[in-house]
């Protein structure tokens, strides 16, 4: 079965989807990844990472390979957690919600770690927003789990 495509081409403007996960975290985690499968337009401003997909490349239909970094759309994240489960290998920031893709991320061999509160950076820098809901890191993978 074909994954449909999730875009329909290069993204023009930001969109209420539109948050990077902050430096801190990567810092702290201190691993790098092959591939960021959500990054924003022109490249991840903090996520150490080989490659990585946009919104024009579609994340969610191009292949994946290598430890990956998932922080997807909050606004339908249950495609992405579900190609993520499928893969199973790299760390995703995920909310925790009571969903069918949730409850397949308990049943597997992910590990994860409840974070507080998280700040979200706009990519003007200048405006910052908290999650409104609870988050985790689901890691698949030894050394993803460690970090």
């Amino acid at each position: 079965m074909t994954q449909q495509k999730l875009f329909g081409g290069q993204q023009e403007q930001l969109t209420t989807d539109d948050y990077y996960t902050p430096q801190w975290l990567f810092d702290d985690m201190g691993i790098v990844f092959d591939l960021d499968v959500c990054s924003p337009p022109g490249g991840p401003p903090f996520v150490p990472c080989l490659r990585y997909y946009t919104q024009t490349d579609d994340g969610l239909t191009s292949a994946w390979s290598g430890r990956v970094w998932m922080n997807p759309p909050y606004s339908k994240p249950e495609p992405w957690a579900l190609r993520f489960l499928q893969h199973s290998h790299g760390i995703a920031l995920l909310p925790f919600t009571k969903s069918k893709w949730c409850e397949a991320m308990w049943n597997s061999t992910a590990k994860l770690v409840y974070l507080r509160a998280m700040t979200f950076y706009r990519p003007d820098q200048h405006v910052n927003n908290q999650a409104p809901f609870q988050l985790g890191l689901w890691a698949f993978g030894e050394e993803c789990i460690e970090a």
